[in-house]
């Protein structure tokens, strides 16, 4: 009796056209990042929304009055008038505009200035010294970031008001000195960018604190202290409110204060409309910004970024 043979039921081969052919990923190298239609999309809008008010700014700061109400806003007038602007707005009303003009640049220099300098030496001793109390400093500073500086305003003014500092530029300028986001930016900075190792070793080769900080400590700190700077320097040139409830000597106003009172002359009794004045005043007014932070781009992208990898 022959025993039964199995079988095997063999695989069938597919032929080489019906093989499905399988989608290889697509890899991107680190040189062509991966595109975004909606990243796209969304930098696009924003870049629109940050310009389109630069543009009409400086479109309008070619009319006149007369080709500011009868013309469209982001378009030419037939009258090109920039430089007539220009020269008026620096003649208009005795040369205030200039005497308004340097009251910024004295609260810039001398408040942000300052405010810069208190940050870098607070933050520098807060990263770098023990000492009881620190951890409640921490929380002082982390609450003041928090407070807006417009609900300190009120009892800013009681307080100045009742030691006569009230109408002079002190009213302006200590205030400014106080730069809770500095102090705390700062600190943060130093932390990272100044080894504890270096410290040691400059202070075994016998050099003293100050020497240690102006030596060694300030260069390394370069990137921060100009974001800083960048940021009180903003503050301090857009600085409105504080100004306002303050001073009440025209001869005093900063330039958004000054650029405010001549937009008000419109809603006087028997005022002139100077809208053409005031588009160029603002106009000149955020040049000196746009400078800084142009020239100081890559110290201040740098000073931000740090920090954010760590080795």
């Amino acid at each position: 009796m022959s025993n039964p043979v199995t079988t095997l039921a063999q695989p069938s081969v597919p032929s080489a056209g019906s093989v499905p052919r399988l989608r290889t990923p697509r890899r991107h190298s680190p040189g062509r990042p991966r595109r975004s239609v909606l990243l796209t999309v969304l930098t696009g809008l924003i870049l629109l929304y940050s310009l389109v008010p630069l543009a009409w700014l400086i479109i309008s700061a070619t009319k006149t009055q007369e080709g500011l109400a009868h013309s469209f806003g982001l378009w030419f007038n037939g009258d090109f008038a920039l430089w007539d602007n220009i020269r008026e707005t620096f003649t208009y009303s005795d040369g205030v505009f200039t005497r308004w003009l340097l009251n910024t640049v004295l609260y810039v220099v001398v408040g942000a200035g300052g405010a810069t300098l208190l940050a870098v030496l607070g933050g520098y001793a807060l990263a770098k010294f023990k000492f009881p109390g620190k951890r409640g400093v921490f929380a002082v500073v982390i609450g003041a970031v928090a407070v807006p500086g417009t609900a300190l305003a009120v009892p800013t003014f009681l307080m100045f008001s009742k030691m006569g500092l009230t109408d002079t530029p002190w009213s302006v300028i200590i205030p400014s000195l106080i730069s809770p986001f500095g102090l705390y930016l700062m600190w943060v900075f130093a932390s990272e960018a100044v080894p504890d190792e270096l410290l040691e070793a400059a202070r075994i080769d016998g050099a003293g604190e100050l020497r240690t900080f102006f030596q060694v400590v300030l260069p390394l700190l370069a990137p921060g202290i100009v974001t800083v700077s960048l940021f009180t320097m903003v503050a301090t040139w857009n600085n409105y409110f504080l100004p306002l409830i303050m001073l009440k000597d025209p001869d005093w106003y900063p330039l958004t204060l000054g650029l405010n009172s001549w937009n008000a002359q419109a809603a006087t009794a028997g005022g002139t409309p100077v809208f053409n004045l005031v588009i160029t005043g603002s106009l000149i007014t955020i040049l000196p910004l746009i400078a800084a932070f142009l020239l100081l781009q890559k110290y201040w992208q740098s000073g931000l970024a740090a920090g954010s990898v760590k080795e």
